[in-house]
């Protein structure tokens, strides 16, 4: 008998999202197979998956320090929510209002709202205060199961508080079960104060920011808005060539009201992931299966503003690419941190099937943001970072929609979350 330091038993299912080729999963053949066991155990030693089998096939080589019964649960890989937007000042929910009153986009804009409300906010803000709103956030992501998170700067667009939310992402994620993923958005809109003179702009994120964010390792990743006004095509060529020179990878918003050629830019430059694209028609779609770039679906956003057309899921699936999901949490258009609800979306609205969904939200997300050498299934030597649903199925999840049902999260090999609730954790 091998000692460990932790056993996971009697699970009803254990969904691993294991298998296959090296990678994220793509197509619909291969986003349908989850590898699940029934009766299912796991074995954890030194925060790492040790092995997946059976409950008489695991009992019977392994002694667990520690034995947790999950009679009656599922266990999953932890989740990963693969495009966040967690850096900000307050909440909008007068905009959410106003909308629900009649109130468009441009009269929300002329009343002083939109993102340039956000970034007012922020820039008075003060690092410390950021880093409390976002902890905040990050238990909440918790909560719902997510363990991994993409967070994105880009509600400062100015040099110093571009840095200050990046900084406050870094000191947030100290300490804190939930992993984060930064990525720099300053193109994420054009400030007012540069309406006249979008080059100078331009030329600032290129120029200035970049370099900085590379000297002092604040993201993973740049990322740009490319649409109808945001940024065009020849401004995100720039400020996508300066993020290659300075070592940052690569993502692209876009497509999400009209294809505006932004997925076909996102694989010219072989982005590692392309966020929205609900708009983006065939030959876009075939320039990203060839660049092997990841779409992340958003379909809260969608529902939330009222869109008429979602991504079209089903047409990049069938196509052969490998779908993710994430919830694009952030104040103004999709103010939920619940990747259990985007599982039900990307089934009741999307067209995916429960499997596919699973997929999207673990393995292929872990993949959208770098990290799917360590997270997104349950095998052997990979981070011990797990989800147990109060379900006996992994079908519960985007069946019950709108309910959490998260009874624990485990990181490695850790206990953080139990019925409902965080354990107490020594914070930086």
């Amino acid at each position: 008998m091998k000692s460990v330091d932790l056993l996971l038993l009697g699970a009803s299912q254990v969904v691993t999202v294991d298998g296959g080729r090296a990678g994220p999963k793509r197509g619909a053949r291969d986003m349908n197979k989850l590898g699940v066991v029934e009766d299912g155990a796991v074995a954890v030693h030194r925060g790492r998956v040790v092995a997946v089998g059976t409950t008489n096939e695991i009992t019977s080589t392994f002694r667990g320090l520690r034995r947790v019964f999950c009679r009656g649960r599922t266990i999953l890989p932890g989740f990963v929510d693969a495009h966040t937007h967690p850096v900000f000042a307050k909440m909008r929910e007068d905009e959410f209002a106003m909308r629900c009153r009649g109130a468009d986009y441009e009269e929300i804009l002329a009343a002083g709202g939109g993102i340039h409300a956000s970034a007012r906010a922020l820039r008075i803000k003060k690092q410390g205060e950021l880093v409390e709103g976002i902890r905040e956030r990050l238990d909440n992501f918790l909560l719902h199961g997510t363990t991994v998170v993409e967070g994105k700067s880009g509600y400062g667009l100015t040099f110093e508080s571009e840095l200050k939310s990046l900084k406050a992402l870094r000191q947030a994620g100290r300490g804190h079960p939930v992993s984060v993923v930064r990525t720099f958005l300053g193109a994420h809109a054009v400030p007012p104060e540069f309406r006249r003179k979008r080059n100078i702009y331009v030329s600032e994120v290129a120029e200035r920011m970049m370099p900085e964010v590379a000297r002092q390792k604040l993201a993973d990743f740049c990322d740009i808005f490319v649409e109808r006004g945001a940024f065009t095509i020849p401004e995100a060529e720039i400020i996508l060539k300066s993020a290659r020179r300075h070592g940052l990878k690569i993502k692209v918003h876009a497509d999400q009201f009209r294809d505006g050629g932004g997925a076909l830019l996102a694989a010219k430059f072989k982005a590692t992931s392309v966020e929205h694209v609900d708009a983006t028609r065939k030959r876009g779609i075939d320039a990203l299966k060839k660049a092997r770039v990841i779409p992340v679906l958003l379909p809260s956003a969608s529902l939330f503003m009222g869109l008429k057309h979602v991504p079209q899921a089903r047409r990049f699936i069938d196509a052969g690419l490998p779908v993710a999901l994430a919830t694009d949490f952030n104040p103004g258009t999709s103010p939920t941190e619940n990747l259990g609800l985007v599982a039900s979306l990307g089934c009741s609205l999307l067209g995916m099937t429960p499997e596919e969904v699973i997929v999207a939200i673990t393995r292929n997300a872990a993949a959208a943001v770098g990290r799917e050498d360590r997270h997104g299934r349950i095998a052997p030597g990979r981070r011990a970072n797990f989800v147990i649903l109060d379900a006996p199925s992994y079908t519960y999840l985007p069946y019950r929609m709108g309910t959490n049902l998260v009874h624990s999260v485990i990181v490695r090999g850790r206990e953080v979350v139990r019925a409902g609730r965080i354990l107490p954790r020594k914070r930086r």
